[in-house]
């Protein structure tokens, strides 16, 4: 693979606030890329820079080879941009909306094609304001298509749709990228984040943290696993307490919790299970992408 983003000691300033800090990464061809945070942590400011939508202070940025600002019209051919609130007329049919967008672009996608393949060909006539959460996304989803742009930037996407529309946003950004179009994602939802991205930036307070694997971050943070049940019979501390991955164990009520490595859930349970005590209503808690953050940045997700 190789680099269709580059970002290096990217620096911007508005005023005296410093919204950019030295930020640096890239994304490879191919993969979904996340920019992670909270509000005003600097991931819009940065998308903006390398969509050549804002002038940086200073830094480097190459999209695709080029610099994006000082080559934007032709960095708008090859890169598309789906905003939160696209801003588009509610008066606008879909089909009127992939007609129009197509005509901004020398080599369009077939828009009628992509219409049926998105679901979208029973929508065509009604106006985009009476349009259901789920299909405006499919909508949105069309117009990043419909340029043939080999990287797709999607910032905030999802912010405001109910639980289902969400996730069928994000199988319609899953389809993007199977499409072969690299894609550039900023959210504040770790679960998206975690559902979605190859590799993430961690940033805050305009700094990146780190830059890793969904997997690879949660597993930088040293975490137990807590493993909750109800033992179907009594049985002694012992059993599990002896346990290599096991480090500890409390009892409250009729309820055992124990703590360990990521392997206690298979040695406790075949522990159990040798001993004939079944543990019902068992639940089980390990690390998070958003623990990792707190971990390794020092913000929780609300900090501005």
């Amino acid at each position: 693979m190789s680099a269709v983003i580059e970002v290096q000691n990217l620096h911007k300033k508005y005023g005296d606030l410093v919204a950019v800090d030295d930020v640096s990464f890239t994304v490879e061809e191919g993969e979904i890329f996340g920019i992670v945070g909270p509000n005003g942590a600097g991931k819009t400011t940065t998308l903006e820079c390398i969509e050549g939508l804002r002038k940086r202070d200073s830094g480097e940025i190459r999209v695709l080879g080029s610099d994006p600002h000082a080559q934007r019209a032709e960095i708008t051919q090859r890169l598309d941009v789906r905003l939160q609130d696209s801003g588009r007329p509610d008066r606008l049919q879909v089909a009127e909306a992939l007609s129009l967008y197509s005509s901004f672009y020398r080599d369009p996608a077939d828009w009628l094609q992509l219409m049926g393949s998105l679901g979208l060909t029973g929508k065509a006539k009604p106006p985009l304001g009476t349009s259901s959460e789920s299909q405006e996304q499919r909508l949105s989803v069309a117009l990043a298509l419909v340029g043939n742009p080999q990287v797709a930037v999607f910032d905030e996407l999802t912010t405001g749709l109910d639980p289902q529309a969400r996730r069928d946003t994000w199988e319609l950004i899953e389809t993007v990228r199977a499409s072969g179009i690299t894609i550039l994602l900023a959210t504040h939802f770790m679960e998206e984040a975690e559902r979605l991205c190859d590799r993430i930036a961690l940033i805050s307070k305009g700094h990146v943290a780190t830059v890793d694997t969904p997997s690879g971050l949660i597993e930088r943070i040293q975490s137990d696993t807590r493993i909750t049940f109800r033992p179907s019979v009594p049985f002694d501390d012992h059993l599990l307490t002896r346990l290599p991955d096991v480090t500890g164990m409390t009892r409250e009520g009729d309820y055992v919790t124990v703590t360990g490595t990521t392997d206690a859930l298979y040695a406790v349970t075949s522990e159990l299970a040798r001993h004939t005590v079944m543990p019902e209503h068992l639940r089980v808690e390990q690390a998070t992408l958003e623990d990792a953050f707190l971990a390794l940045t020092g913000n929780d997700l609300t900090a501005k």
